[in-house]
């Protein structure tokens, strides 16, 4: 069994699956993957998230506000608190710090992942953090805000090893997506030989950065058995330990 620890399925293309997500679902499940986070980016989308996880018992929800979405007034912890009292709801983001799409004065930026990770502590719900060209910060504003009383998950990380050791030390976990498979990913491969096993976690990020074979094109939920192949083979392992490993690490996570 594998769990796709984050993905966006308001946002995959259905085309494929006559339109209808359960088929989606269906075809995860005939490749072995059997639970699914979805996953909210802006207040649009939090009730089309929260629907399908009310609509599939294996899926989950989280609720927050992605650090690239720009809003003329900003989510408080309050708001976020009422957003995550469902009991679908397992998590708080995704939140963190993006300094590669957003530039200029970013205070608002940080001041919405303070205010993720405060609501995330009061509901404790985990985290999910994004964080691209921001290591510093990031590792920075979650030790001054005491995310480690919340626990979480580093995202489609793409950062370095002392980045990845940091965010273990709180409590965080390290979830791999499909960019692990690509030629130019050598540096992150030598980071996910590195985390421990207990710690590991695979995700997709669908509709994005499907995996080889299917770079370029269309992601969704099933292509998460790719990165795990992926995975296992570059640290050594069965698939089926790595399956089991991370399933394990996601349901000891959310408290499944």
């Amino acid at each position: 069994m594998l769990v796709d620890s984050h993905c966006h399925l308001d946002r995959i293309d259905l085309e494929p699956f006559d339109n209808d997500l359960a088929n989606a679902l269906k075809l995860a499940g005939e490749n072995g993957v059997e639970r699914f986070l979805c996953v909210a980016i802006d207040r649009g989308n939090i009730p089309d998230v929260i629907a399908i996880a009310e609509r599939f018992d294996n899926v989950y929800a989280s609720v927050g506000i992605h650090p690239n979405e720009e809003d003329p007034e900003e989510v408080t912890a309050e708001e976020l608190l009422r957003l995550a009292d469902h009991p679908k709801v397992i998590a708080i983001g995704e939140t963190g710090l993006d300094y590669f799409r957003s530039e200029g004065d970013l205070a608002w930026q940080k001041q919405r992942f303070r205010n993720h990770i405060t609501a995330s502590k009061a509901c404790g719900k985990p985290l999910i953090i994004h964080s691209r060209e921001a290591r510093e910060d990031t590792i920075a504003i979650m030790r001054e805000e005491h995310a480690e009383e919340a626990g979480g998950i580093m995202h489609c990380f793409v950062e370095d090893w002392d980045t990845a050791e940091k965010a273990m030390e709180m409590g965080f976990y390290i979830s791999f997506s499909g960019i692990v498979t690509f030629k130019s990913a050598e540096a992150l491969r030598e980071v996910a030989v590195k985390v421990p096993a207990e710690k590991l976690l695979v995700e997709t990020d669908s509709p994005y950065l499907a995996p080889v074979p299917h770079r370029g094109k269309g992601n969704h939920p099933a292509y998460v058995r790719h990165v795990a192949e992926s995975l296992a083979e570059i640290r050594g392992e069965s698939f089926e330990s790595l399956a089991r490993q991370t399933t394990d690490n996601f349901n000891r996570l959310f408290k499944l």
